[in-house]
């Protein structure tokens, strides 16, 4: 109903509907035959942790947060150095 409504809204005279030619069916294609299973690639296998870095589990975890702290605490003085953020103490 309201698909219409901005052509029956202009004052142009309507025109008759077009005639639309019909196609010819497509012919139907053959199926393709079925691919190949593919070959599963050789894992390698790699290092662990452990034989990488030396440390042990709880050594790695104690270096990951100590890592995070000193991200958090280094971009805090940056942004207090630059003046984006100014604490409420000193403002």
């Amino acid at each position: 109903m309201l698909d219409n409504l901005r052509n029956q809204a202009s004052f142009k005279e309507e025109e008759p509907p077009e005639v639309k030619e019909s196609k010819p069916p497509k012919p139907i294609k053959p199926p393709k035959p079925p691919k190949p299973p593919k070959k599963p690639r050789p894992r390698i296998k790699l290092p662990s942790m452990d034989k990488m870095t030396g440390m042990t589990p709880r050594q790695r975890f104690f270096l990951a947060v100590m890592l995070l702290i000193m991200v958090c605490l280094l971009g805090t003085m940056l942004l207090l150095v630059t003046g984006k953020v100014i604490p409420p103490f000193l403002g």
